[in-house]
């Protein structure tokens, strides 16, 4: 297969706009998926066809309004835009008329959030770039097309109260009984911290000071809190934000007396910050779905989503990380395999099991080797593939080069969720933790094999299902 060139990549996004994007077009650009996309782009994550770049591609601004799904992100045509897309399941997404465009409105789109107001209507809260103030807009239809005109938000400041310290940069909005609050990000490049708003209207605000009450002990000096997203989950309040060094990270802790006091702090990112600006939304049914841009990776097109994540807060206090049901959807072409003894060093090939659009759930009886678990796209060899694995001694789940934090209990069989779209790998273990890799493209490279070494180990289980497209029929 010819390898993909800039050349090709570039006639597929002209191809992919039923607009082309240029100076003094309509600003009401829609973006679609190409009828042949190109043999290396994703099939069933959220991406940016084009035109042009999602590149930031921030997701913002979600909702469940009127039955449907609704998803914005950042991307660049023309301005800085917030591309729409809207969806029954949140796995097979429409573009919407692109119309909150810098264009229409008058300044960048750049990163923010969704909210209700009191009567019930969405609402959308972001940072106006070139306005140097965070702007508040309101819905008028229920397509979520039309907005009312943006309007700055601009705190009172109080004597005493040192206003030197608003950062006015990505900002968040919650209702909580009759208030509004808003909370504006720790900007990166002057190291403002992030500072809390309040406001009855959401048109008159009160500068109430700090949003933070204390930092937590792990959070470095250099770490700004950008994207944030603030809500209710469990028995606590969860912050999920980035820094912009370190990549996606969350707090949970206590939201009292008009602060936020955290008791714990976890990263969702480890190599290169590339699970970055999430964005979450309650669907119907009220579960709590996160999604993060994932950037600094060898994966087209440009803006791809990570899959959604369904988060959850039990009593235990440990927070439940868990692929979006509704991805069960995509599966096609089960197969099964039980009871497999793989021996250390010994890698056991599946061959029932090969691809590049698949989901594998693998389940390792309680693991004693010094490292198991799997190689995907590796080549006819079984060589040169991306390595998932376990390893008690580090208390960590390695995914390609990823070394994120994760240890089972005592007796617990470990068991992975594995998600390939093309050369992009996402894995869930055991509903606890979660990391994302990926490789350059290698069409042939298609092989799966599981792998022991220090101890041989019991493969209990291993499911596998090819997954069709999210962007055609099945």
């Amino acid at each position: 297969m010819k390898p993909i060139t800039k050349v090709m990549r570039a006639a597929w996004l002209l191809a992919s706009a039923m607009m082309p994007c240029a100076q003094g077009v309509p600003t009401q650009v829609i973006p679609a998926m190409p009828a042949n996309p190109p043999p290396n782009w994703m099939t069933y994550h959220l991406v940016h066809p084009g035109p042009e770049y999602a590149n930031p591609g921030d997701p913002n601004c979600a909702f469940y309004w009127k039955g449907k799904y609704h998803l914005h992100y950042i991307y660049k045509c023309d301005g800085v835009n917030f591309a729409h897309v809207s969806s029954d399941d949140m796995v097979h997404w429409k573009w919407q008329p692109t119309t909150l465009t810098e264009k229409a409105i008058g300044h960048g789109m750049y990163s923010g959030t969704g909210f209700f107001t009191k009567e019930g209507q969405p609402a959308i809260i972001y940072h106006g770039n070139g306005t140097g103030r965070n702007q508040l807009a309101v819905a008028l239809d229920d397509n979520l097309e039309t907005w009312s005109k943006s309007y700055p938000l601009e705190p009172k400041i109080k004597p005493g109260q040192d206003g030197d310290k608003i950062a006015n940069w990505d900002p968040d909005a919650w209702l909580d009984g009759d208030s509004y609050y808003a909370v504006s990000g720790g900007n990166p490049w002057n190291g403002k911290p992030p500072t809390l708003f309040k406001s009855k209207d959401l048109k008159n605000w009160d500068y109430l000071g700090l949003f933070l009450d204390h930092e937590m002990p792990d959070v470095m000096q250099c770490e700004d809190v950008s994207c944030p997203n603030f809500f209710k989950i469990g028995n606590k309040w969860m912050l999920l934000c980035i820094s912009h060094k370190l990549g996606c990270r969350y707090y949970l802790g206590e939201w009292k007396n008009e602060k936020f006091s955290p008791d714990f702090h976890a990263r969702m990112t480890w190599h290169g910050g590339n699970f970055f600006a999430p964005e979450s939304l309650l669907t119907k049914d009220g579960r709590r779905v996160m999604w993060a841009w994932l950037l600094n990776m060898p994966i087209e097109p440009s803006g791809v989503q990570s899959l959604p994540r369904e988060l959850s807060l039990p009593k235990d206090g440990v927070l439940r990380i868990k692929p979006l049901k509704e991805l069960e959807s995509l599966r096609y072409d089960e197969k099964q395999q039980q009871n497999i003894a793989v021996k250390s060093s010994a890698p056991y090939k599946l061959t029932e099991f090969s691809g590049n659009t698949l989901e594998l759930e693998v389940t390792i009886k309680n693991p004693k080797a010094k490292e198991c678990g799997l190689d995907v796209l590796s080549d006819k060899d079984g060589a040169n593939g991306v390595r998932i694995a376990y390893i008690p001694a580090t208390k960590t789940l390695m995914v390609g080069k990823v070394d994120a934090l994760f240890e089972l209990k005592p007796g617990e069989d470990l068991t992975l969720r594995v998600f390939i779209d093309k050369n992009l790998v996402e894995v869930f273990a055991n509903d606890r933790q979660a990391a994302v890799t990926a490789r350059s493209y290698v069409p042939e490279n298609l092989g799966i094999s599981l792998f022991s070494s220090g101890a041989d180990v019991m493969v209990k289980q291993v499911k596998g299902w090819k997954m069709h497209s999210s962007y055609t029929d099945k």
